[in-house]
């Protein structure tokens, strides 16, 4: 293999092709804060999602002209970008995005993933802790063990009023385990 492995995945495409598709990844990304793709794809999107949220807290006048020609409707998410996502990274050094692996969806079982936003609204490790924690409670179970205590750390280390977002995520479990079947009575009993 002469030359070495190379800077990045070509995903079976020519150079055009893939800054396309990455260009698209990356708005949609942006726009929906959630996307699921293949995993090489994921984790390709995801260098360029840095590097854009990185130019979105410079905010600087070049820095949006390199945004501008990257995002395929810019009016739409340069605001987004140099606003909300500004405010939301501005304490955190790095590590704007998240890459989950989930099952393949597809039918050629290729390796699926998820790429998201982390600390937004739809930041799936915040949401997981959050019922995790909830079921621990409803359990009976006071102290959290070294994992679920390590990701509280994380889910609230750079959001804003991380532990009382996490409080009230955990709060609103509850009430939605509350408002199934009450205890003692079947699903077919009358009343």
């Amino acid at each position: 293999m002469a030359g070495g492995g190379g800077n990045f995945r070509h995903l079976g495409r020519k150079s055009s092709h893939r800054q396309a598709l990455l260009r698209n990844l990356v708005t949609s990304l942006i726009e929906h804060e959630s996307i699921t793709t293949t995993w090489p794809k994921a984790k390709e999107a995801q260098r360029l999602a840095e590097k854009l949220i990185t130019l979105g807290k410079k905010n600087t006048e070049s820095s949006r002209r390199r945004a501008l020609s990257i995002f395929y409707n810019p009016h739409q998410m340069l605001p987004k970008l140099f606003g909300s996502l500004r405010e939301r990274y501005a304490e955190r050094p790095g590590g704007y995005t998240r890459v989950l692996r989930v099952e393949p969806k597809k039918d050629d079982q290729a390796p699926s993933a998820i790429l998201e936003l982390v600390d937004g609204p739809k930041d799936m490790r915040f949401a997981m802790t959050a019922r995790t924690i909830a079921r621990q409670r409803s359990q009976g179970l006071e102290t959290l063990n070294e994992l679920t205590a390590m990701n509280v750390r994380k889910v609230t280390r750079y959001r804003k009023e991380g532990v009382e977002d996490l409080e009230r995520e955990i709060g609103q479990l509850g009430l939605d385990e509350k408002k199934g079947p009450k205890p003692g009575k079947s699903a077919g009993e009358k009343q």
